[in-house]
């Protein structure tokens, strides 16, 4: 939603992910929110010290919000829960429709669909957000790898 916990997390874990499989020169990582709540903030402090515990740098990262345009630029625009993706079909171009699933589709083995808003509660929701979003990014990048590389 603001873009300081969920999207920022997977934001940094992805692109970790890619730097270590020697990947980032081909793939590129952004994202951004479906509200303008914290635009130009860092993430949730719980955010990046819960991603630094596991080697994760979300210190760069800084807030924005979702446009149109980025269905134009992505491959894939992914949302974290049902909410956000309602929000982001109202503002997917015409024809963009595919580029947009929740993150979770990628998890085949989670047996939830959505990744939980941490901001309300304690710093296991955080490490719990960081387990869900490994798993759908393990998936994303295998996708990636057999429909793009």
């Amino acid at each position: 939603m603001g873009n300081i916990c969920r999207s920022p997390t997977a934001h940094g874990l992805f692109l970790k992910m890619i730097e270590d499989e020697s990947l980032s020169h081909l793939i590129d990582v952004d994202s951004a929110g479906t509200h303008a709540y914290h635009v130009g903030e860092a993430p949730d402090p719980r955010a990046r010290d819960a991603a630094a515990r596991r080697g994760i740098d979300l210190e760069r990262l800084r807030a924005r919000k979702v446009t149109a345009e980025d269905f134009d630029r992505c491959d894939y625009v992914l949302a974290m829960d049902r909410d956000n993706f309602e929000r982001l079909e109202m503002i997917c171009p015409a024809g963009q429709e595919a580029k947009l699933r929740l993150f979770l589709d990628f998890a085949a083995d989670q047996p939830v669909r959505e990744v939980p808003d941490p901001y309300y509660g304690g710093e296991s929701g955080f490490e719990r957000v960081l387990d869900l979003i490994e798993a759908a990014s393990l998936g994303l990048l295998d996708d990636i790898r057999a429909r793009h590389l």
